[in-house]
């Protein structure tokens, strides 16, 4: 029986079958894991897999057997130095990426890594200006982040669960549609969703002391919207470890970096310090942002030593 991965617990995943809509806790038969020795997680959530029912006096569990071949996927590294993945979704239409100038402050370095994260995986990312009634116009580092990822392309949203403010927005580009929400703890993302509809899922206020999220989401969770569309919501991540990849290919996944790749003079550059270099010129020039050069030059650095 064909079902689709909704929930996972680590150990179990909760299955909403295709002919019923139950919702039947399953797990993962043992030679099938050992097929997927190179991600932590063999299942992951928008998987839609194939079930053995098993019947039992308690209640109905379930074996999965096979995954469907998946759209796309979004991966990160377990730990920069080792090989294992994680699989964070699978079978997206896109990733939401919620970012919050403040309280709690988001890095325009984590911002980055998730967007090269998913560009690597050819998953397009919205981004969502959470908590927009806390900005104003002199809010110099949100009009800077607001600026500079308008400027490259990418869709933006504002959104406030107080004001109400770009939630109608949201909610219709949602619809019919299966999205990835991620972002850093605290930031909002239960109380986003709580605002899209009536899930009433587990909140926490930021820690005082310290300005921090606390982390309310424990497993990824796909939440299915009434007007029609889904999201999954997953726990509050501190930083994505990339892919394994070699130091050419980084710059690949800065969009504004492909108009000028293929005039570098060699095919491999990094854009580092090689002579006639297209995107450094254009650094220089003004025509691509500084601090998206020098993020790009810190995950170059960090994730290929």
């Amino acid at each position: 029986m064909k079902g689709l991965v909704t929930k996972s617990t680590g150990s179990w995943y909760y299955v909403k079958m295709c002919d019923s809509n139950e919702m039947i806790p399953c797990r993962v038969r043992g030679k099938f894991r050992l097929q997927n020795y190179n991600t932590t997680n063999p299942v992951a959530v928008g998987d839609f897999v194939e079930v053995y029912l098993e019947e039992n006096k308690i209640e109905t569990t379930g074996i999965i057997t096979n995954i469907y071949e998946r759209k796309n996927a979004i991966l990160r590294r377990a730990t920069k130095a080792g090989a294992t993945y994680q699989i964070i979704a699978t079978n997206l239409d896109g990733a939401l990426l919620m970012i919050t100038p403040h309280h709690p402050y988001t890095p325009m370095g984590f911002i980055d890594r998730f967007l090269v994260l998913a560009e690597a995986y050819n998953v397009d990312v919205y981004l969502i200006f959470h908590k927009s009634d806390l900005y104003d116009k002199n809010d110099t580092y949100f009009n800077t982040l607001y600026n500079i990822y308008k400027q490259i392309g990418y869709k933006i949203f504002l959104t406030s669960v107080i004001t109400s403010n770009g939630i109608d927005e949201l909610k219709n580009f949602i619809k019919d549609k299966t999205f990835l929400l991620a972002g850093q703890s605290g930031v909002g993302k239960s109380s986003l969703i709580n605002k899209l509809d009536s899930l009433q899922l587990k909140t926490q206020e930021l820690s005082e002391k310290y300005q921090k999220g606390r982390h309310t989401t424990t497993f990824a969770e796909m939440h299915f919207i009434s007007t029609g569309g889904a999201i999954i919501d997953t726990p509050g991540i501190k930083e994505f470890g990339l892919p394994n990849f070699e130091k050419w290919e980084l710059g690949h996944w800065y969009r504004e970096f492909k108009p000028y790749i293929y005039n570098c003079k060699y095919n491999n550059c990094t854009h580092v310090n090689e002579p006639e270099c297209a995107v450094i010129s254009a650094v220089e020039n003004g025509e691509i942002n500084p601090l998206r050069y020098k993020n790009y030059l810190n995950i170059l650095l960090e994730d290929t030593n």
